[in-house]
This record gives C-alpha cells, sequence and structure tokens, in this order.
C-alpha cells in the first residue's frame, strides 16, 4: 500500500510555477496518484524533475516527450483532465 507521506511528497511536488499545471497535475494527483501502480509512480515521480516549460509544452500538446515513459504518464494525466472536464 502506497504510504500518505509519498502522496503528500507528490502533491508538493506537483505544485508548480505555473497556474496552468496546477490546474492539471493536483487534481491527477489527487485524484489517480494514489491507485497508480509503481511503475506509474515512477514515471510521476520523473514527470516532476521536468521543467515547468516543457510540461506546459507537452499538456498543450504542443509538444510530446521524446522518452516513451514520460508519454505514458502524460497521456494518463491528459486523459484524466479530458475525463474530469466532461464531468
Amino acid at each position: 500500500m502506497i504510504q500518505e507521506e509519498e502522496i503528500k511528497r507528490m502533491r508538493w511536488a506537483s505544485r508548480r510555477g505555473m497556474l496552468e499545471l496546477d490546474l492539471v497535475l493536483e487534481p491527477f494527483v489527487n485524484d489517480c496518484y494514489p491507485r497508480l501502480d509503481e511503475r506509474d509512480r515512477q514515471r510521476y515521480r520523473r514527470l516532476m524533475e521536468c521543467e515547468d516549460q516543457e510540461l506546459f509544452a507537452w499538456f498543450l500538446r504542443r509538444e510530446e516527450p521524446e522518452d516513451a515513459e514520460l508519454a505514458a504518464i502524460v497521456r494518463q494525466v491528459l486523459e484524466h483532465k479530458r475525463g474530469a472536464a466532461g464531468a
């Protein structure tokens, strides 16, 4: 079982310097991160190491990560955002 401390760290890491990113990342962490398997949690932790400008371009779909692992977690975040917007 995932520990609350890890979730808190990811919530903190998801607070970025851009409101647009916060609005995408924070709901994902709150709604999805605790249920991710270990591989996807590792992907998300790697994603949090990326620069805000990269994240912004990826989430606006202007660019896609070259790294397949990062691209996979970006897709999950975008799918969550799309689902939340339709709710």
